[in-house]
């Protein structure tokens, strides 16, 4: 997914809707960025990896994201790594929205009062 718009107007560009994620992850970075470090609450917890790494969080700060026109408050783990995604949208967020992810296309569709929306990734982004 390309942008999501999160608290107060801050659109968040390289986004992961990671059906295999159990967390919703932002980086402490961004939380920065957004001038928001403030609303976190501090926690130390580890996070596992598929891959069996682990990275302990910073905290948690739940977050309004607005995606299509669909607005959801959202947890967020925080944590103080560099990786490809600003934010990593966990499966629960993505049943929630009733989205259809489709990787080989880089769009993810989901039902609104509007209709049928869709977000589209960005390939060169990717």
């Amino acid at each position: 997914m390309s942008k999501v718009t999160v608290n107060h107007g801050k659109r968040v560009c390289h986004i992961l809707d990671e059906d295999s994620s159990s967390v919703n992850i932002i980086l402490l970075r961004v939380v920065n960025e957004m001038q928001v470090h403030d609303k976190v609450v501090p926690k130390a917890r580890s996070l596992s990896g598929f891959d069996n790494s682990s990275v302990i969080m910073k905290g948690e700060i739940v977050l309004t994201t607005f995606a299509e026109g669909v607005i959801k408050d959202t947890k967020f783990q925080v944590i103080d790594t560099d990786m490809a995604y600003n934010i990593i949208l966990e499966r629960l967020w993505i049943h929630d929205m009733d989205v259809v992810p489709s990787t080989l296309h880089q769009v993810i569709m989901f039902p609104s009062q509007w209709g049928i929306r869709q977000i589209r990734g960005d390939q060169q982004a990717s």
